[in-house]
């Protein structure tokens, strides 16, 4: 049995194999309508979500599988002090799979090593968020062709942001990868990211807090949200909120083939007037999550027809 805690649990080939999956499932959906048949997968959020929680249950409804689960931690026992432990044993008796959102960082490994199912990290606190990562790269490779040879901007809040995280450290596992990391003094990737990952692999990067200067240059560029709950100060979070806006103006800096990729949700750091262009595809990029999801869903259970990495 495997889990899915960080984007360092698959090798390379684990995560293409998904990913043409994933692929797979996008051209024909129909193939995989009753792969789950007779399971159930438990969504255990403890923080709130739309996107990650709802395409998880879309996932598994589409591969004709049923959800239970809470969405939020007042709603579960956890509001009367159950441990992530406790919860993750009696969820192993209901369900063939869960999917767990957590405010603390390192909850879902704590519930692995309690489960008698596959867990999958959901997003934890603002360390990892490992499906967010294959639906980035889904994306990317879905409407590029390819996951090397791309210069990647990184914009807004790189510190807490943990899709930023897990992206860097699963682009970085391939060739000719480099990095323009835009964003405040204040929210500059971690120094662990810097030392332990782009600087011992000897990937190119670059920190700036410019963004127009940087625009030309770039072929994926990916904007977060400065996020109201990662902070302890209401005065640093309205100070830095509106750092970098996106907006039709800075896209004619840009490639004809640059893309605009974004976790969401969004706040008012993309213009919606970007909307209307066709190199934002983040509301597209929401839609490759559940196919990556399905694809992720089927492998850990060990249902596909093809080659399993997971055995």
């Amino acid at each position: 049995m495997r889990h899915l805690i960080s984007p360092l649990d698959l090798s390379v080939e684990e995560l293409d194999y998904i990913l043409c999956l994933g692929q797979e499932i996008l051209k024909f959906p129909e193939n995989f309508s009753h792969i789950c048949e007779g399971k159930k997968l438990a969504t255990l959020f403890y923080e709130p979500s739309t996107r990650t929680r709802l395409s998880f249950e879309a996932a598994m409804l589409n591969l004709g599988g049923k959800v239970l689960g809470f969405s939020s931690a007042d709603s579960s026992s956890a509001a009367k002090g159950e441990s992530v432990a406790d919860t993750i044993r009696v969820i192993s008796s209901y369900a063939d799979i869960c999917a767990m959102r957590h405010p603390k960082e390192g909850a879902p490994t704590v519930a692995s090593m309690y489960s008698e199912i596959p867990v999958i990290n959901a997003g934890d606190g603002g360390h990892n968020h490992p499906t967010q990562t294959l639906t980035d790269l889904l994306t990317i490779k879905t409407l590029m062709g390819r996951l090397d040879n791309i210069t990647i901007g990184m914009c807004g809040d790189l510190k807490f942001g943990r899709t930023v995280h897990s992206l860097i450290n699963a682009m970085v596992r391939y060739s000719n990868v480099r990095f323009v990391l835009i964003s405040p003094q204040e929210l500059k990737i971690p120094d662990y990211l810097r030392k332990e990952v782009l600087e011992q692999k000897n990937i190119e990067y670059i920190e700036t807090n410019q963004l127009e200067q940087n625009m030309p240059n770039l072929d994926i560029l990916y904007m977060t949200r400065v996020q109201r709950e990662r902070f302890f100060n209401e005065e640093d979070y309205i100070r830095l909120k509106d750092s970098f806006l996106l907006d039709a103006n800075k896209m004619k800096y840009a490639k004809k083939d640059m893309y605009v990729l974004h976790p969401l949700p969004r706040v008012n750091e993309i213009s919606t007037e970007v909307d209307s262009d066709p190199r934002a595809v983040y509301f597209k990029q929401a839609k490759y999550g559940v196919y990556v999801r399905m694809a992720l869903i089927m492998t850990l259970l060990g249902l596909d027809s093809e080659k399993l990495f997971f055995r």
